[in-house]
């Protein structure tokens, strides 16, 4: 027998016993779902199309069997009984919900982004994964699931708005009590003011920092008592679950999760989110997602 055909051999029989070793019929009454069990990789599978509301892109109403699957993927894990990797599909108003879910429940939303253009309504990819007990993580899914069922149980059809207060046609943003709160001087232009934080990192061997593009910034705008607050937080993969939780703690909605570079060193997620409510509360929920981080011992003001 050659090398390569027993380690074949060798790899099938990993996949056979890891797979083995899963309860699989448990993570199926868990997750209230039917899995697909795949010998090959060791994986069980489970599926649910999103039909309930129906999606148009471009004009074309899109059958779920082209991109329109929520899927979670259970294997052995190699520290612990079992590793989840997963996406979700989701619409706007059930994103937060959703997150919020995965994150209290021992999750980590590792991205969170659009698969297509002109699409009514929009429709957002929530990825996730986690390691542990298959109890613990079947449990963690279908909690995530439901977040995402109950708010369409209150509305059949996504919502196009937050449905907060109308924003004043003219921007008042006092500058001084958020130059306080953030310990930084804001630039100020129209009633807006806007704080940016670079953080060094390096990129095929040069140094980048805030003009490169490595910087959270946070833009304030409306009046001080209605307020929104929007912007980019640029952080490292192990700082990335903490400040998605302590923002959502404060309301503040995370609307995109991605990167913006490639073969940049430490790697650096990116994440976009929007806030609304009176401006020191924005900016003292912004100065708590840095202080949870530890972004303030890397980032430097404007």
């Amino acid at each position: 027998m050659t090398t390569r055909g027993s380690l074949a051999i060798l790899f099938g029989l990993v996949s056979l016993v890891s797979a083995a070793d899963l309860d699989n019929a448990r993570i199926d009454q868990l997750t209230g779902l039917k899995g697909k069990f795949n010998e090959k990789e060791g994986v069980y599978k489970v599926t649910f199309p999103r039909n309930d509301v129906k999606v148009v892109v471009d004009g074309w109403t899109m059958p779920p069997f082209m991109g329109l699957g929520t899927w979670a993927a259970f294997t052995k894990g190699v520290h612990t009984e079992a590793m989840v990797m997963g996406d979700t599909v989701l619409f706007e108003d059930e994103v937060n919900a959703a997150m919020s879910a995965a994150l209290d429940n021992g999750l980590s939303v590792t991205a969170l982004h659009n698969h297509f253009f002109f699409d009514q309504p929009k429709v957002y990819f929530m990825h996730i994964e986690g390691e542990g007990a298959v109890d613990k993580l079947a449990g963690a899914v279908r909690k995530v699931y439901d977040a995402a069922k109950q708010i369409r149980a209150a509305n059949s059809q996504p919502k196009d708005s937050f449905g907060a207060v109308p924003l004043p046609q003219k921007n008042s943003i006092s500058a001084a009590p958020l130059n306080e709160i953030l310990e930084a001087q804001g630039e100020s232009k129209d009633g807006m003011v806007k704080f940016t934080f670079g953080r060094l990192a390096k990129m095929h061997g040069t140094n980048i920092g805030k003009d490169m593009g490595v910087n959270t910034w946070a833009a304030f705008a409306g009046s001080d008592d209605n307020a929104i607050v929007d912007g980019d937080f640029a952080v490292a993969e192990d700082e990335l679950q903490p400040v998605l939780k302590s923002l959502l703690k404060d309301k503040i909605n995370i609307v995109a999760i991605h990167q913006h570079m490639t073969h940049e060193e430490p790697r650096i997620m990116f994440f976009h989110y929007w806030g609304r409510g009176p401006a020191k509360d924005l900016a003292n929920a912004i100065k708590g997602a840095f202080l949870v981080g530890g972004l303030l011992k890397v980032s430097s003001p404007l």
